[in-house]
């Protein structure tokens, strides 16, 4: 594992992070969910390298990911992974301009997966995810032009919504 301060640092580098030059009321419900939720789980991946499992602050994250669980089922939200991989086949570019956490977790031939509510790229390791790529990850996730697909009239959410409606 490596040192505590990486990931802590990691911590420091997302709530450093915020959307203020954004009205969140505006995106598009299920892309939001699915970027709050991703944060969650970079939050409770980190964490529980930084600290102790049984810290206040994993068990608190750790609660709204078993929430999330009955939340994920709601709505046009179970069609999310299902988008993710529509833009694999049918929209490549766009599908790479995902953020990567979303492309892997959600992508079928990708073995990546939230395993115990932690990032897991590679089930066949035991070896944690550098600190370099968790700040990567939050990087994308924070991107401008990323964060203006999400709103209801932005370009991602017009595709989700195209893809709802033909699923």
């Amino acid at each position: 594992m490596q040192a505590e301060n990486e990931y802590e640092g990691v911590l420091a580098h997302l709530y450093g992070r915020n959307f203020i030059l954004h009205d969140t009321t505006l995106f598009d419900r299920v892309l939001y969910f699915y970027l709050i939720d991703a944060l969650a789980h970079i939050d409770y991946t980190c964490g529980v390298y930084a600290f102790n499992y049984m810290s206040p602050k994993n068990v608190m994250t750790g609660e709204y990911l078993r929430w999330r669980i009955d939340e994920e089922k709601r709505g046009d939200r179970p069609k999310f992974a299902g988008f993710v991989n529509w833009l694999r086949q049918d929209h490549p570019e766009r599908f790479a301009r995902l953020p990567s956490l979303w492309q892997m977790i959600y992508d079928t031939e990708d073995p990546a997966e939230y395993r115990s509510f932690r990032i897991v790229l590679d089930p066949d390791t035991k070896e944690s995810i550098s600190p370099e790529f968790f700040i990567a990850m939050i990087d994308e996730f924070f991107d401008p032009e990323f964060l203006k697909g999400l709103y209801e009239d932005g370009s991602l959410a017009g595709l989700f919504r195209k893809y709802i409606t033909s699923a």
